[in-house]
């Protein structure tokens, strides 16, 4: 199992630092250790308290090979949470949440499929037969695409849990997934309802050093559990040859 940041280093990174007092909600109250200047401080024991029944989880979706789609649009968050997903082939979406993306999943399908097709014509030269305006014509598309599903090329059903950075920046995704009943793991500020959400994590979601350090910590948590799955299907394979 992998090893969870202590509450020294979730302090270090200022996981701890929540909303201005004036700015919170009322259901973040069990997760308030104090305040100080007129800022909430989270207690992170119980930070790491939610964060490792939410890594169980996760631990537990990847190892019955299940999905995960990974929300962070925000401009902080969505460098790292790509490079994460990217890191342990898990899908994702940083660009603007469409409308859809989860109850409109078909259409979300064909345009996934769309994209696939541009970009292995465009790799395989098919599209050079076109003039050079309607070359530039399928490249904008491309780069469309891209930013609206280029994370979702793995995904060929809806994913089995979202987790999604900043329930509030992200509100149409937690309501899209609670109306399609799929859980969410959330990370929780002191602004907003932990509530809405199945796995709620309570921590700053601004800091630099937050995200780099929860982000690296998925990463392990899913490369673990995909290890764990590699290792017990090649046993598997041995026994039956046996």
């Amino acid at each position: 199992m992998v090893t969870l940041p202590n509450v020294e280093e979730m302090l270090k990174a200022g996981m701890h630092f929540g909303h201005r007092t004036n700015r919170w909600h009322p259901k973040m109250k069990p997760y308030i250790f104090t305040d100080k200047k007129g800022v909430y401080i989270i207690d992170l024991n119980k930070s790491r308290e939610k964060l490792a029944e939410a890594m169980e989880f996760m631990s537990q979706l990847i190892s019955e090979g299940k999905s995960i789609l990974f929300v962070g649009t925000k401009n902080q968050v969505k460098v790292g949470l790509k490079k994460m997903a990217d890191e342990t082939d898990m899908p994702y979406i940083v660009g603007k949440w469409l409308g859809g993306y989860l109850t409109n999943f078909a259409v979300v399908k064909k345009s996934v499929q769309k994209y696939k097709e541009l970009v292995e014509n465009k790799a395989s030269g098919k599209l050079e037969k076109y003039t050079k305006k309607e070359q530039l014509e399928f490249a904008r598309e491309i780069k469309k695409l891209e930013e609206r599903v280029g994370g979702l090329t793995g995904l060929t059903k809806l994913p089995d849990a979202l987790f999604v950075w900043d329930i509030k920046e992200e509100e149409t995704a937690v309501t899209e997934a609670r109306m399609k009943n799929i859980p969410i793991i959330a990370i929780c500020d002191t602004n907003v309802n932990p509530e809405l959400v199945t796995y709620p994590i309570p921590a700053n979601d601004d800091a630099t050093k937050t995200i780099t350090l929860l982000m690296e910590t998925i990463k392990n948590v899913v490369l673990e559990a995909k290890k764990n799955v590699k290792a017990e299907v090649k046993q598997a394979a041995a026994s039956e040859t046996k």
